[in-house]
């Protein structure tokens, strides 16, 4: 399979962000996690192959504050929402009409605002790694990630705070642009969730409850189902099962 390739756009305020792409086919636009990028959540475990190998072309933005794309630091450029303004923004620049939507963790939450909030439509949805209570109230999760940055190198080590830390440390992306980018987070009530009518797929780790319930969020849904994967938050994203189960929904 040949390598991802990788290109820029111009959001709907003119900032300039990138996206990887790999594979020929349906469209599925899939959005990384906080902290990280498109290498670490879809191609270096093999996941965004799994789908490319079914069939589909496989999108993968660098979220803004994160890898490739633009990472300024002044808050003004992180409205509410921006996340999933972005990433209606790219649906039209590729003038997608026909294609399926995903994410993991805060990709799977930014999909999820994407069509709760911003009207986009996908055929199917894909939302790994988030739960119930991550999703109706973005709040603690911000507030630990806000723990997290504004104390780099004092955090416990083995402390939740460290582990993040040193996944940042990891990704490379930049402390002074994704604090500003927490205050962006939406909630979606629950009532918004029930009127999400898309066919929906809530895949998760069996230990997984960094966002709340995978579960929960499935039968929060108009049309979803959950599917249990080995591993927990962080190690789900290492395990073939995570691309394999995604791959299946998709090209079912």
């Amino acid at each position: 399979m040949d390598a991802p390739t990788r290109r820029n756009f111009r959001s709907f305020d003119g900032l300039e962000l990138a996206w990887n792409e790999l594979g020929e086919g349906r469209p599925v636009l899939l959005l990384h996690g906080l902290f990280s990028n498109p290498e670490m959540n879809w191609l270096r475990f093999g996941h965004a192959a799994a789908m490319a190998a079914r069939g589909f072309r496989v999108i993968m933005p660098h979220l803004r504050g994160h890898g490739d794309s633009a990472a300024p630091h002044d808050p003004a450029a992180y409205p509410r929402d921006v996340l999933a303004l972005d990433g209606t923004a790219l649906v039209a620049e590729l003038g997608l009409t026909d294609y399926d939507l995903g994410g993991y963790s805060l990709g799977a939450r930014t999909a999820l605002r994407m069509v709760a909030g911003h009207g986009v439509a996908p055929r199917r949805l894909v939302l790994g790694g988030m739960g119930y209570e991550g999703t109706v109230g973005t709040g603690r999760r911000a507030d630990h990630f806000r723990k997290v940055l504004s104390g780099l190198g004092t955090h416990p080590r083995g402390s939740p705070e460290w582990m993040a830390e040193a996944f940042l440390k990891t990704t490379g992306a930049d402390s002074q642009a994704l604090l500003p980018l927490l205050d962006s987070f939406v909630d979606t009530p629950p009532e918004e969730l029930a009127r999400v009518e898309t066919e929906a797929l809530v895949v998760c780790g069996a230990e997984d409850r960094d966002n709340g319930s995978a579960e929960r969020l499935a039968g929060a849904l108009g049309n979803a189902r959950y599917e249990e994967v080995p591993g927990n938050h962080m190690s789900s994203v290492l395990k073939p099962e995570l691309g394999r189960a995604i791959a299946d929904f998709l090209a079912a």
